[in-house]
C-alpha cells in the first residue's frame, strides 16, 4: 500500500506527461476495442442474416448491391423483375424454397415488404401479438420497428413512396396493423411485412373511360428472390444459367459477403495497426516520462535508500508508476470504445435501422487487460532497475 502511494504521489508530481502517456495509451486501446467491437458485431449480423440463402435474384445491375437491398436491406434495389420469369425459376427441380420480395415504400424510414410467409418463416420469426396477415393490406411488425414507430395491433399507416423518409405519401391505400413479431435478432425485426397483393394494390394504375373502370393489366413484378437450393450442385449451375439465359441477375451472397468483407478487411488492417502504433508510442511516452522522473527524483531516491529504504523497494516504486499509467490507461481505453461504439451503433440505427449490442465485457477487453499492462511494466522496466542500481554516496556527494 505504502509503496502504491508514493506512485500515485509521484504521478500526481508530473501531471502533464503522465496525462499524455495515458490520453495515448486510451487512444490505442479504444481504437482496438472500437474496430473489433465493430468488425466482430457487422460479422454476426451479416452471416446470420445470409444463413439458408444460397442466391439472390433481381434485376440486373451490381450484384453486391443486390444483396445489401435484398437480404440486409440497407441499399436501393437494382430494379424489378418479372414475377413469371421468378416462378419459373422457382420450379427448376433444383430449386428447393423460393422466396419473393416487392418493396419500394415506407413508414417512417422503415421499409414495406410484400413477401410470402415463408420469409418470416425463414427467420424462424414468431408473433408476440397478433395473427399473421390473411389478405391485402394487413401487415405484421418487426419488433424493432413496432417499438420505435409505436405500433400496436388495429393501427392504420399510409406508406410513403421510395425507401426513406418522404412526403410523397399514398394516402388512397391504408396498411392495417394486425401482427407484432417477437425479436429474432435479424433483418425481419426492423421491416413490415404484408401481402405481395399490398405493394402492387398501392402502386396499380387506373384509368377511367366514361362510367366504365378500364383496369390496364400489367405484367406484375416483384423486386428480387431468395432461393435456396436441394444441394450444393444448383449453386453451380443455376446461377449461370440466370445470367446467361434470362433478364434476371442471379447472386451468390456468401461470394459477395466475403468480397465486402475483403474490402473492409483492408481499412480495418490499417486501422489497427495505427492503434498498435499509438499503444507503442504510448509505451514510449511512459518510458521517457519514467526516465525524466528518475534524473529529477535521483536525490530523493539516494535518500530513500540511506533512511532503509531497499533497492527491491524503488525498483518496485518506479514499476508500480508504469503500472498505474498504464492501468488508467486502460481504463479510459474501455470508456472510449464503449462510447464510440455506442456512437457508431446509433449512425448504423439512424441510417441502416440496424442496432448493435453491447457488451459490456467482452474476451478482447479481457485479453487487452494484461497486455495493457505488460506494456507498462516493460516500459518501465529499464528506469526501475536503474532506481534498483542508484549509487547512495555518489548521488549525495554530487549534491
Amino acid at each position: 500500500m505504502r509503496i502504491g502511494k508514493i506512485s500515485l504521489n509521484n504521478i500526481k508530481h508530473k501531471p502533464l506527461s503522465s496525462i499524455l502517456s495515458i490520453i495515448l495509451l486510451a487512444f490505442g486501446v479504444g481504437i482496438i476495442i472500437m474496430l473489433m467491437g465493430t468488425s466482430e458485431q457487422l460479422e454476426k449480423q451479416f452471416t446470420k442474416n445470409i444463413r439458408g440463402i444460397d442466391m439472390v435474384v433481381g434485376a440486373k445491375g451490381s450484384p453486391l448491391q443486390l444483396i445489401l437491398s435484398s437480404v440486409y436491406q440497407i441499399d436501393a434495389p437494382t430494379g424489378n423483375i418479372s414475377l413469371d420469369e421468378f416462378n419459373k425459376l422457382s420450379k427448376n427441380p433444383m430449386v428447393e424454397t423460393s422466396i419473393p420480395l416487392a418493396y419500394g415504400d415506407n413508414y417512417e424510414g422503415y421499409r414495406i415488404v410484400g413477401t410470402s410467409l415463408d420469409y418470416p418463416k425463414h427467420y424462424e420469426a414468431e408473433l408476440k401479438n397478433g395473427d399473421w396477415w390473411k389478405k391485402s393490406g394487413e401487415v405484421v411488425v418487426g419488433s424493432r420497428a413496432a417499438e420505435l414507430l409505436e405500433l400496436s395491433i388495429g393501427d392504420k399507416f399510409s406508406g410513403s413512396h421510395g425507401l426513406s423518409n418522404s412526403i410523397d405519401e399514398h394516402d388512397h391505400f391504408a396498411y392495417t396493423v394486425v401482427g407484432i413479431m417477437a425479436p429474432t435478432g435479424t433483418v425481419v425485426d426492423k421491416l413490415l411485412l404484408t401481402e405481395i397483393s399490398s405493394v402492387w394494390a398501392v402502386h396499380d394504375d387506373h384509368s377511367h373511360e366514361g362510367e366504365d373502370h378500364v383496369h390496364e393489366e400489367k405484367p406484375k413484378e416483384i423486386t428480387a428472390g431468395l432461393i435456396s437450393f436441394k444441394s450444393p450442385m444448383g449453386n453451380l449451375t443455376i446461377p449461370r444459367m440466370v445470367n446467361q439465359k434470362t433478364s434476371m441477375q442471379a447472386a451468390l451472397p456468401a461470394i459477395e459477403v466475403n468480397r465486402l468483407f475483403s474490402l473492409m478487411g483492408s481499412g480495418v488492417k490499417t486501422l489497427r495497426v495505427l492503434a498498435i502504433l499509438i499503444i507503442v508510442l504510448s509505451a514510449f511516452s511512459v518510458f521517457v516520462s519514467l526516465w525524466q522522473s528518475l534524473k529529477e527524483r535521483r536525490y530523493e531516491l539516494a535518500l530513500m535508500r540511506s533512511m532503509g529504504g531497499s533497492g527491491s523497494q524503488l525498483l518496485w516504486i518506479v514499476l508500480a508508476e508504469g503500472l498505474l499509467i498504464s492501468f488508467l490507461g486502460y481504463i479510459l481505453g474501455i470508456v472510449l470504445g464503449k462510447l464510440s461504439l455506442m456512437a457508431i451503433s446509433q449512425l448504423t440505427e439512424q441510417t441502416y435501422q440496424y442496432e448493435m449490442s453491447m457488451q459490456w465485457i467482452t474476451p478482447v477487453e479481457l485479453i487487452l487487460l494484461p497486455a495493457t499492462l505488460l506494456i507498462g511494466t516493460i516500459a518501465a522496466l529499464i528506469p526501475a532497475i536503474q532506481a534498483y542500481k542508484t549509487n547512495i554516496s555518489k548521488v549525495l556527494s554530487d549534491a
